[in-house]
């Protein structure tokens, strides 16, 4: 599976509003904590997802991407591999339009169940990377 092209994942970041992030830590030595952070100095709302977390960052965490009642336009995985397949089906019954799997995380099956249900999937790259490299802008 090819990810989206720099374009594409331009457009999808300019885009996106809301970020639900699965496996988000409040620990500041865990990478998805210091990504939490820089998605919402970008001006994203970033919704925790981690049944461990009460908050992260003194955002409320919820427990699954089942307990989210809003509109959320990118899923971002910090989670296993082999954990990713579920977590692409709950993605697309909450209606988010994309999957982003963190760097180091591929599963084909996850991907083609993301696909199916019309989402874009993004594999083993990271969110907070791209953002910097792509030069997008903070949300106003």
């Amino acid at each position: 599976m090819a990810n989206p092209t720099d374009e594409e994942l331009t457009k999808i970041l300019v885009g996106a509003k809301t970020i639900a992030m699965v496996g988000a830590s409040d620990k500041p030595d865990k990478p998805s904590h210091r990504i939490f952070q820089q998605l919402l100095d970008a001006g994203y709302k970033v919704i925790p997802v981690n049944p461990k977390e009460t908050s992260v960052l003194g955002v409320p965490a919820v427990a699954s991407l089942s307990a989210i009642h809003e509109p959320v336009d990118i899923v971002d995985v910090f989670r296993r591999a082999e954990d990713t397949p579920p977590i692409a089906d709950e993605a697309a019954a909450l209606g988010a339009k994309v999957l982003w799997l963190q760097l180091g995380i591929s599963n084909d099956e996850t991907a083609a169940r993301a696909k199916a249900k019309g989402m874009t999937v993004v594999m083993d790259k990271c969110i907070g990377r791209t953002h910097h490299e792509l030069a997008i802008p903070p949300k106003s």
